[in-house]
């Protein structure tokens, strides 16, 4: 499938790969595809917020979530992770994510997967999966941005 996208999808993807990274994640989710989409201006636009704020919003919501288990991290550093040879793998809900990336590069008739069908795609999951989460975390009204995307052409 990864022959279908074009440039701006593969660096987005790429992008994904190194904010799983960054945070210590062993794989790849739809809330580490939203912040490598938050990598494209238009996309920024889009959603009305940037990859720092997304980035907070995610370190707050793993906070609160270790928080309900009793886990205190305030003032913890994460220690570095190793560089593993290892193909980093993708979620069951991330997976998920890229055929209906595709299905919106064939409704909007375009040939390529673009980062704004990929933004598509991660605004139709459903509220127990990360993004969808943080979307919420974010105050990020879904309707509209489809909506507001829909009017910009994408």
């Amino acid at each position: 499938m990864f022959e279908q996208f074009a440039a701006g999808a593969r660096a987005a993807v790429t992008s994904a790969l190194d904010e799983a990274t960054l945070r210590g994640d062993r794989r790849i989710g739809t809330e580490h595809l939203l912040l490598g989409v938050l990598h494209e201006p238009g996309s920024v636009r889009a959603l009305g917020t940037d990859l720092e704020t997304a980035r907070a919003a995610l370190d707050a919501l793993d906070r609160s979530a270790l928080a309900v288990v009793g886990i205190d991290v305030q003032g913890i550093e994460r220690p570095p992770i190793p560089a593993s040879r290892k193909r980093t793998p993708f979620t069951s809900g991330a997976r998920a994510v890229l055929p209906r990336a595709l299905a919106e590069t064939r409704r909007a008739g375009s040939r390529r997967i673009s980062p704004e069908h990929l933004l598509l795609a991660l605004l139709d999951c459903e509220q127990s999966d990360p993004v969808a989460e943080l979307m919420a975390g974010l105050g990020i009204d879904r309707a509209a941005v489809r909506e507001r995307m829909r009017r910009t052409g994408a």
